[in-house]
């Protein structure tokens, strides 16, 4: 892959990216993905840096901001925050993204991020070795999967705000899949800085937060308050270590869309299967990718490596 992708290349050109929140809709992959079409929230603060992972402080000057999130079994924090460009790519700089990279270099680069930013929150295993669980979604979320972006705009008063708020709460973990999760997480968040916008959807969703549902939310909002504009990209997902990601869903499509659940419910209930059918057609339907259909700015990376370091190549030389 030969591009940066827009966003990248604007924060790299300081464009308008660098005043705003950009809801992040990640889609669902793997095992869980298929079991449940939902997808990954998390929310980019462009003007907002961590002092630590769980700890928030202003951005200094040339600082890309961070992107925070809820996660689960992660040493009993609610939530983290992480460096844009490490999220995104587990690597410290733009000339280190990878055009693509195998499931042994994805697993080398979360390590090394890891034992050099991460140790406290995420130690070693036993021997020194790498451990196992949930910390990888921190670190790298471009290779699992293709990312939507849904950015506003912010000012500094409200940034101030969220920081206060999420630096004076205690940051104890009490996630539920259902009724506490990340997209619970990155609707408060949202609604600390635009109160009210975003609203569970208790139809098509159950009253289970989904992050399809937050940006429907926010388009939504914005649409009613004209003075408030609205941007959206899309982050492709790096190849090479994972299969493709899947569509992000609502609870009512993931039910109607999947064979393996709507075809036993209707066969043992047939009257809720139409339910769920009819809820799915009148309000689940909404589909993160027709809103966020933009990616271009077409940059050669490799030039980019070749003024930079340590590049790609002296990554692999240290493995």
């Amino acid at each position: 892959m030969r591009r940066l992708l827009p966003l990248l290349f604007a924060l790299m050109c300081n464009t308008a990216l660098l005043a705003d929140a950009t809801l992040f809709v990640q889609e669902p992959y793997g095992v869980f993905g298929a079991i449940n079409p939902t997808g990954h929230a998390s929310v980019y603060l462009s003007r907002v840096c961590a002092q630590t992972p769980v700890v928030l402080r202003r951005c200094d000057p040339g600082e890309l901001g961070i992107v925070i999130s809820r996660y689960r079994k992660l040493s009993g924090y609610d939530w983290i925050a992480i460096p844009l460009v490490p999220y995104l790519y587990a690597v410290e700089d733009f000339a280190s993204i990878p055009e693509e990279a195998n499931a042994e270099t994805v697993a080398y680069l979360r390590d090394e991020y890891r034992r050099n930013h991460l140790r406290e929150i995420v130690p070693d295993g036993a021997g020194g070795q790498t451990p196992k669980g949930s910390w990888v979604e921190l670190i790298g979320a471009a290779y699992n999967r293709k990312i939507y972006g849904f950015q506003i705009e912010t000012t500094e008063a409200q940034d101030q705000y969220v920081i206060s708020v999420l630096n004076s709460r205690k940051n104890k973990s009490h996630f539920d899949l259902f009724f506490n999760n990340c997209a619970d997480f990155s609707r408060r968040i949202l609604n600390l800085y635009y109160a009210g916008a975003i609203r569970r959807n208790y139809i098509a969703d159950a009253g289970i937060t989904t992050p399809q549902q937050i940006a429907n939310s926010l388009i939504s909002y914005m649409n009613h308050h004209p003075g408030l504009p609205i941007s959206t990209f899309f982050l492709p997902q790096i190849p090479g270590s994972r299969q493709p990601s899947h569509r992000v869903d609502s609870v009512s499509a993931g039910l109607a869309r999947s064979k393996k659940y709507i075809l036993p419910l209707a066969a043992f209930h047939p009257w809720l299967a139409c339910s769920v059918f009819a809820i799915y057609l009148a309000n689940g339907r909404f589909n993160v990718a027709h809103y966020a259909e933009t990616e271009h700015v077409p940059v050669d990376l490799s030039m980019m490596r070749d003024s930079a370091a340590p590049g790609r190549d002296e990554v692999a030389q240290r493995k």
